[in-house]
């Protein structure tokens, strides 16, 4: 084995730790989605009274078949419910949800903010990372963002 080869993999993380690093890194990517759905839900309803299929679709760039699907699966996980002529309702879980998504993403966005990184960057990175950072992380973050206000 040369030397190259044995520094590389004294260096390696250990399995366990690595492992449940994926681990969050998957679950945050199954939890993303349905985050992105609920809070725009509750986007629609506030700003038109409804979140209707069509409209979710033509947000979120996708065909309504993919909406029905995602649909189906946030009820049941007890995070929407649908009725005839109401379009989408959020549950008390679902609400619960959006909020939380809606509390990381402007917490980083501030953070992002802060660093002097420009107000439309800063919303569409914030979008992507609100759904990967820790509860550890985001507190710092929030600390960081109030320390440093833009």
């Amino acid at each position: 084995m040369t030397v190259h080869k044995k520094n590389e993999l004294e260096s390696l993380i250990a399995p366990d730790i690595q492992s449940a690093s994926f681990r969050q890194t998957r679950q945050a990517r199954r939890l993303e989605l349905m985050e992105d759905y609920v809070e725009l839900i509750d986007d629609l309803i506030a700003a038109r009274g409804q979140a209707r299929q069509v409209d979710i679709a033509e947000r979120l760039g996708v065909a309504q078949p993919t909406v029905a699907k995602m649909l189906k699966r946030l009820s049941e996980e007890g995070l929407v419910s649908q009725q005839p002529y109401k379009g989408v309702l959020l549950t008390e879980a679902g609400h619960r949800l959006a909020a939380d998504a809606r509390d990381r993403h402007r917490v980083v966005e501030a953070f992002l903010l802060s660093l002097g990184v420009s107000p439309d960057t800063a919303r569409k990175d914030a979008e992507g990372i609100e759904h990967h950072v820790s509860a550890e992380t985001l507190a710092a973050l929030r600390k960081l963002a109030k320390k440093n206000p833009d």
